[in-house]
């Protein structure tokens, strides 16, 4: 099955599984800077199944609407969804939606208790949501489905006597074990050895085809989004610039960001597109028109039909309409 056969919709309602609508994160000023639009009007959906990458450098604002999406951080403006239903802030409304959405952090090290053994990390979220009926038995469960098989030889064993790999599938059974429709992946992988890297995209990918999970893939790996994302969303300072399916976006990009982002991976000399030079801007002082033309190798070569990127804003891009879509005024 291809990613564009897979279902991408909720069969009940026939709508996304987790929506963002026009979500925007500004962080105060401090120290007489300005304030930083950390995430700047995103529209963006995951639907029942999907696995969606969502690819940019580092301090493009990928981490920061992760947290958004799992209720961390509230939104200056815009809202989030799961299953049509807006997510609330206030503390019940919070828990309720942490049951149905959850994250898994990219150093599982960090993520786990040393002081708590694999039963009660795996158990811990149960606890909070006040669930010890059959306890033992869906800790077991969950651990089973997140791998950690058999079960048995984990249940009393620390962190410290784990391996990454084994530290992460703990992480994930955890969240496994309140039975969620979506979760949310922050750099799962990149903590990790190379040789175990893909044995965690392939539970991912099993838990998908077995549960009917969703999943939302925060990376900076192209490699990582070919290998398991039905489609991408690429940011750039706050913005999605192109979505599209896998396909579409990471073997025929449209936008020059896109681009620079694959020629960067390329093998040396081989490049199709032009290298990314120089940092991205600041978030506080967010260039005007396009704000990629500062960076732009498309625009550099387009002459005075370049200087439409200085002067005119782009629109925000839509949430999923089942195109592809991007935001350039050249491509």
């Amino acid at each position: 099955m291809t990613s564009t056969e897979r279902v991408v919709t909720d069969e009940a309602t026939n709508r996304p599984v987790l929506e963002v609508h026009d979500v925007s994160v500004t962080f105060p000023g401090r120290r007489g800077r300005r304030p930083a639009r950390a995430v700047d009007g995103v529209n963006l959906t995951v639907g029942s199944g999907e696995i969606v990458a969502l690819i940019g450098e580092s301090g493009c604002g990928k981490s920061t609407l992760a947290r958004v999406l799992v209720g961390l951080i509230k939104p200056t403006a815009g809202a989030v969804s799961y299953r049509s239903e807006p997510l609330g802030y206030r503390a019940a409304a919070l828990k309720e939606y942490r049951r149905h959405v959850q994250l898994v952090l990219q150093d599982p090290a960090a993520a786990l208790n040393p002081r708590q053994n694999v039963f009660d990390a795996v158990a811990e979220g149960l606890r909070l949501h006040g669930e010890r009926q059959n306890l033992t038995g869906r800790v077991h469960t969950a651990m089973e489905q997140a791998g950690l098989r058999p079960v048995e030889n984990y249940l009393a064993r620390y962190p410290h006597e784990l391996s990454g790999g084994q530290q992460q599938r703990v992480v994930i059974a955890g969240a496994l074990a309140l039975d969620p429709g979506v979760i949310v992946a922050d750099e799962p992988v990149s903590s990790l050895d190379a040789s175990v890297r893909g044995e965690i995209l392939k539970l991912i990918l099993d838990l998908r085809d077995q549960l009917g999970l969703s999943a939302l893939v925060v990376s900076h790996d192209l490699g990582l989004a070919w290998n398991i994302a039905d489609r991408v969303a690429v940011m750039y300072l706050g913005r999605i610039v192109e979505v599209g399916t896998v396909e579409e976006v990471l073997l025929s990009p449209k936008h020059p960001y896109t681009k620079s982002l694959i020629a960067a991976v390329a093998s040396a000399g081989r490049a199709p597109h032009p290298l990314l030079t120089g940092e991205p801007p600041d978030p506080t002082r967010i260039p005007s028109g396009c704000r990629f033309h500062p960076r732009c190798p498309l625009r550099a070569e387009a002459g005075e039909r370049g200087d439409i990127c200085v002067s005119t804003p782009l629109p925000i891009l839509a949430a999923d309409t089942g195109q592809r879509q991007v935001a350039c005024h050249l491509a």
